[in-house]
């Protein structure tokens, strides 16, 4: 497969999944700031959705308050925010048409209606009267993405590619979310003091809304049938393989994809990611809790990135001639 095509494919999905996830952690946001709280309680939950996003420094580039509004406008439909929902679908878009003839018709057109309904949807005001409702769309049009891509599509190259793009930046987010939430609520409980009583009293709508940020609410009370306890929280999204949206689960569809394209130069590459998924499949969370899980997430996200950039090196960067 020619670099070009390999590398559209790869950020066609990135930037399907990061609008995804955008809407996800919005739409939970949103809903918490409708809850009884103070006016500081409510922008720190602002501030923070910024900061998972790195992001904070060029919204205050562009607006002087932190508000609901703002930061909604900022991520949804801000055309100057590379990352913001509207930029995301339009760089899907602008991928998919670069290599159309590597991917099936629905492929194309799901990408292609997806953004004209969206730009739609903007045009209609629907966003600013209910925000919800256009956040649970651009989920829905992610579902059906992904599910045409698996659907339709030979089981080659191009469809890996995808796959690999889909779950680096699933890891990369779940990570992020993890990380800015886990040091808001929990504070100090995770390191030397976890497994205290404290952790107990963290207010349990701020816990289910992590969880259902990563649509893990139904899955968590399956699996552990008890109160929401912030370490049992953080083995679901960190170690469960059977979470699809867990760090565990990411690294293997990276390492299992990664495996069948693999290439003469692609070996170091490899096998860092089967170390990092190797780290996961044997990982304990009451060591990860006790060394801090701060540092844990941050090193995670640094060989992510050290991840991504083999990837791009190996496969999506045109060799010298």
């Amino acid at each position: 497969m020619l670099s070009r095509t390999a590398d559209h494919l790869f950020w066609m999905a990135r930037y399907m999944e990061r609008a995804e996830n955008t809407a996800r952690m919005l739409d939970v946001n949103y809903q918490m700031s409708l809850l009884p709280q103070t006016a500081q309680e409510a922008e720190q939950g602002w501030r923070s959705l910024l900061g998972i996003s790195e992001l904070t420094a060029l919204f205050g580039e562009r607006h002087a308050e932190v508000s609901a509004r703002n930061v909604m406008d900022f991520m949804v439909s801000d055309a100057g925010n590379a990352s913001s929902i509207a930029s995301c679908v339009r760089a899907a878009r602008e991928n998919a048409r670069a290599v159309r003839g590597a991917l099936t018709t629905e492929v194309w057109e799901t990408q292609n209606q997806t953004w004209l309904e969206f730009n739609r949807l903007l045009a209609s005001g629907n966003f600013q009267r209910d925000p919800s409702s256009l956040f649970e769309w651009v989920k829905f049009r992610s579902h059906l993405s992904r599910g045409v891509t698996v659907g339709t599509m030979l089981q080659d190259e191009a469809l890996h590619f995808l796959r690999i793009g889909t779950f680096l930046e699933r890891a990369d987010n779940t990570a992020r979310l993890l990380d800015v939430k886990f040091q808001s609520l929990a504070g100090d409980y995770f390191g030397a003091g976890a497994g205290t009583a404290e952790a107990q009293e963290v207010d349990f709508y701020h816990w289910s809304a992590v969880l259902r940020s990563v649509s893990g609410f139904e899955v968590y009370r399956k699996v552990y049938r008890n109160v929401i306890r912030p370490d049992k929280v953080a083995e679901l999204l960190i170690l469960r393989p059977d979470m699809p949206r867990s760090l565990a689960a990411c690294m293997n569809e990276v390492v299992a994809n990664l495996t069948h394209v693999a290439n003469a130069q692609s070996g170091e590459t490899l096998r860092r990611a089967g170390r990092l998924r190797s780290d996961l499949q044997y990982g304990r969370i009451d060591e990860i809790l006790a060394t801090g899980l701060h540092a844990y997430l941050t090193q995670f996200l640094d060989r992510v990135g050290d991840l991504g950039v083999g990837i791009s090196r190996d496969f999506l960067v045109p060799m010298a001639a």
